[in-house]
């Protein structure tokens, strides 16, 4: 057990740390399990999360990360299933309603600063 202070503060947060990332990492292994079960747009959509998730809290290097959702999709591909955001490219775009152009403005006439008048000045009291 560590007698300094400031090792036995590393202690506590190396344990709550641990605690942290093992329950993310289970939550991510099971995410890509369910996946791997069933491979439908919820389950796919979780996954990914659970990786981004992983990502930012530390647990995966970014490049693996980028690794894991590229196969993801590719599974995903190959299953026929549509992730949330290719289902909301390929919805049709709602026809936006016609707005009437608004008139043109008309430039603002520049006006010049008025000038500084500086106030009169008195005349000095002459020294005796």
């Amino acid at each position: 057990m560590p007698i300094i202070k400031s090792a036995k503060k590393r202690v506590k947060t190396a344990r709550k740390a641990t605690v942290r990332n093992a329950k993310t990492k289970r939550s991510l292994k099971s995410a890509l399990k369910v996946f791997a079960k069933k491979k439908s747009a919820a389950a796919h959509a979780g996954a990914q999360s659970n990786v981004d998730k992983a990502v930012k809290k530390g647990l995966v290097h970014k490049n693996k990360a980028a690794r894991l959702k590229k196969r993801l999709s590719a599974q995903a591909k190959a299953a026929g299933v549509k992730s949330a955001a290719s289902a909301k490219k390929a919805a049709p775009a709602k026809k936006a309603t016609a707005k009437k152009a608004a008139p043109a403005k008309k430039p603002a006439a520049a006006k010049k600063p008025a000038a500084k008048k500086t106030p009169a000045r008195k005349p000095a009291a002459k020294k005796k």
